[in-house]
């Protein structure tokens, strides 16, 4: 059962409603109305109310009507300033003599839309009068301070402290006041007699009953109103809470491509102890922090003439552009915790990595003539490897450079007596060569950094490092969380590289800054 007032609750839909308004008028009801007063006119239709009306466009309205408003001094304030709006146009930088994008009439139209983007000057659109809007906050702290600096300081009477002598004074006043009206009822006629006397009469105003027109009483006014006052005077007003919902809009900055640093980097030779096949060697830039590789694999020949022969039925002749011994390393965020990995590779052969690496570790050139069979040998074996699988590779050894200690050193002119010296005259370094000492010293992985100025790469002074040992590289493949882990050891002052037997050879690599052009 449905209770009395539910009873009166009409039950018509919204949607019903509206339909039947429609179908009555077969529009809108102001229209019907305006028909009605205007029905002889005949090109007059009706709109349905389910079409859609556009919006007025308010710049062509404001061009086609122009404001009717006379010329004075506060015509300025109801039009849109010509002059407020300038787009200039900034060129990029170009790092390179030749552009390397290809001619627009070969590339695909959605490919050419794309690298424009990357080539196109920028675009900087300059707001003349942006500072004087509302949504331009000027008042930051650091100019709220740069204003406060010349201000007097306020100093009220009930901050002063009160002075011995006045203060005595006005105890001998009351006390001598007292005295003589101890007899007087308070509030009678005599008492306000006594208060007459006994009190101080206040200073003169000068010229107050001389006759000064209105405009030069405004003129002093005006006058003493801006004798020592501050030319912002309503910006000292300290700056709303952040907390309030206020669009702050600020000027952003000039456009520019973060480019990062550079570091140049020059491999000058690579010698092992023994000299049997041609060994092939690639850097690359490592982030332990952040487990990313930071650069591509920069692949360099330093094998003689006598080794490049042997592999000459199976590779072609390398163009001159291929045989760069020099590369330039862009690093865009410098970080302590970057490494230069340098990795080995040599011709593939019959046998494990330990068993290839064995005559490296054991056979030394000063005995050279006394392993003189065993080492023609191992020769012989290489040549018939080379002939047969020549285009093959296989890894060897791997060791790792802390780029930031190699700069901080190199900045700092400090001198490891046990693993590196750097003279910078003649631009030369010698790493000791000891058995038992990496690339990754004690002395230099214990040496830290800190701060963001031992990042900087492009103030260091150049120096030449000699490598004198390498890993010898376990299983087939180096994975990067492989290496991960061998990096971060690194760093530890008992790490379980140190213990491994190392791999003897000379690598020298000249580190240097890379220049601007």
């Amino acid at each position: 059962e449905r209770r009395a007032f539910a009873q009166k609750i009409s039950r018509t839909v919204a949607a019903e409603v509206r339909k039947q308004i429609s179908g009555q008028y077969s529009g809108s009801p102001q229209l019907l109305k305006n028909l009605n007063v205007v029905g002889n006119i005949s090109h007059h239709t009706t709109v349905p109310l389910t079409e859609a009306v556009d919006p007025v466009d308010l710049e062509e309205y404001l061009i086609t009507h122009p404001l009717a408003v006379d010329s004075g001094p506060l015509r300025d304030l109801i039009e849109f300033p010509p002059d407020d709006i300038e787009v200039v146009y900034s060129p990029r930088d170009c790092r390179t003599l030749v552009s390397a994008v290809p001619e627009e009439s070969e590339m695909d139209p959605h490919v050419r839309d794309c690298i424009r983007s990357y080539t196109e000057d920028w675009a900087i659109v300059i707001r003349k009068y942006h500072k004087l809007g509302t949504g331009f906050n000027p008042n930051t702290l650091d100019k709220q301070k740069e204003r406060q600096k010349g201000l007097p300081k306020q100093v009220f009477e009930s901050d002063e402290a009160p002075d011995g002598n006045s203060y005595q004074d006005e105890q001998d006043d009351l006390k001598r006041r007292s005295m003589s009206i101890d007899d007087t009822p308070r509030g009678s006629w005599a008492c306000s007699i006594f208060d007459l006397k006994n009190s101080l009469p206040d200073a003169l105003l000068p010229n107050l009953l001389d006759r000064t027109p209105n405009e030069e009483i405004d003129r002093q006014n005006d006058d003493q109103r801006k004798s020592n006052r501050h030319k912002e005077l309503f910006a000292l007003h300290p700056s709303p809470d952040e907390e309030e919902p206020i669009e702050r809009l600020s000027v952003p900055d000039v456009p520019k491509e973060h480019f990062g640093q550079r570091l140049l980097v020059k491999c000058l030779s690579l010698k092992f102890e023994i000299e049997i096949e041609p060994i092939f060697a690639s850097l690359a830039l490592y982030d332990v922090k952040e487990k990313k590789k930071i650069s591509e694999n920069f692949y360099f020949d330093l094998n003689s003439e006598q080794m490049k022969g042997l592999l000459r039925p199976h590779v072609p002749p390398a163009a001159i552009t291929t045989l760069a011994r020099s590369a330039i390393f862009s690093i865009t965020y410098p970080s302590q915790d970057v490494f230069l990995v340098i990795k080995l590779e040599k011709v593939l052969q019959q046998g494990d990595i330990g068993e290839c690496a064995e005559p490296y570790m054991i056979f030394k050139e000063a005995d050279a003539t006394k392993n003189k069979e065993k080492l023609e040998k191992l020769r012989s074996q290489a040549d018939q490897f080379c002939q047969r699988l020549g285009k093959y590779r296989m890894p060897f050894a791997w060791t790792a450079i802390h780029l930031m200690n190699i700069v901080s050193s190199a900045g700092s002119l400090e001198r490891d007596s046990t693993e590196v010296e750097i003279s910078t005259g003649e631009r030369k370094g010698s790493w000791s060569e000891r058995r038992n000492s990496s690339i990754v010293g004690r002395r230099s992985l214990e040496r830290t950094t800190s701060g963001d100025d031992a990042c900087n790469l492009t103030s260091f002074r150049p120096a030449t490092l000699t490598v004198t040992n390498f890993f010898k590289q376990e299983g087939d493949r180096l994975s990067d969380e492989d290496l991960y882990k061998f990096l971060a050891d690194m760093r530890r002052p008992s790490s379980v590289l140190r213990r491994l037997r190392p791999i003897t050879a000379q690598l020298k690599i000249d580190i240097s800054p890379a220049p601007e052009n």
